[in-house]
């Protein structure tokens, strides 16, 4: 092997034992972190998240979609999920493959569909062709968040103004309701803390429920 041959395959060697040691060094992590808070912990991958959670589409993007380093079990009395996540878009020499993290909290109050991210400057432009999301009183708070959902009076119920302050005031997450469950994700991957702040955000959310909105919700499926 040649002097520039033997540098490019001791470079891609390196390189790859460099992501083996971190990918080990984020399981240890998340290991202990699982263990500690009383959750269990799996790193191996798991295919049926999308299948699961269809309505959240985040974890239907691309192909080739799994969930990995998994810790679940109850967390203050709600079954909650936190994962990391891959998908793949494109095919042989355009194939990329994307990863963040995500956790998802299970709500013992039945839901609907809504969902809210971080206001973009592309939506100041989608606001002049007419694909509008929902405002709110609170000035700061529509500014800051897009939101979207097929019923504005859920909309409204949910983000009263003291859910609104605790969102302001909270880590910034993408965050969707399905019928029973929160889910918090960013486009990339979480360290511990960043884990910790997504269930509190979500559990924030859901403790703040007003109770006349429990109450009718919870008549609706009874």
């Amino acid at each position: 092997m040649s002097g520039p041959s033997l540098l490019v395959f001791l470079a891609i060697v390196a390189l790859v034992s460099l992501s083996w040691w971190f990918r080990a060094k984020r399981r240890k992590e998340l290991l202990a972190w699982a263990t500690q808070s009383g959750l269990s912990f799996s790193p191996h991958s798991n295919s049926s998240y999308d299948d699961r959670y269809p309505a959240f589409g985040c974890l239907r993007q691309g192909h080739s979609r799994s969930a990995y380093n998994i810790a679940s079990g109850d967390w203050n009395d709600r079954p909650v999920e936190s994962f990391d996540y891959r998908y793949v878009t494109g095919h042989g020499k355009n194939r990329s493959t994307h990863t963040f993290s995500a956790v998802i909290l299970r709500s013992d109050v039945p839901l609907k569909s809504l969902h809210l991210r971080t206001e973009h400057a592309f939506d100041k432009l989608a606001e002049f062709f007419g694909v509008d999301d929902i405002d709110f009183e609170s000035d700061e708070f529509s500014r800051a968040f897009h939101v979207k959902s097929p019923d504005k009076k859920w909309a409204f119920d949910v983000l009263h103004q003291r859910t609104m302050a605790f969102l302001l005031a909270s880590p910034r997450f993408s965050i969707q309701f399905d019928t029973h469950h929160v889910i918090c994700w960013r486009n990339r991957r979480f360290d511990i803390p960043t884990r910790e702040s997504a269930i509190h955000v979500a559990e924030g959310i859901l403790d703040r429920l007003p109770e006349y909105l429990v109450r009718e919700q919870k008549k609706g499926v009874s």
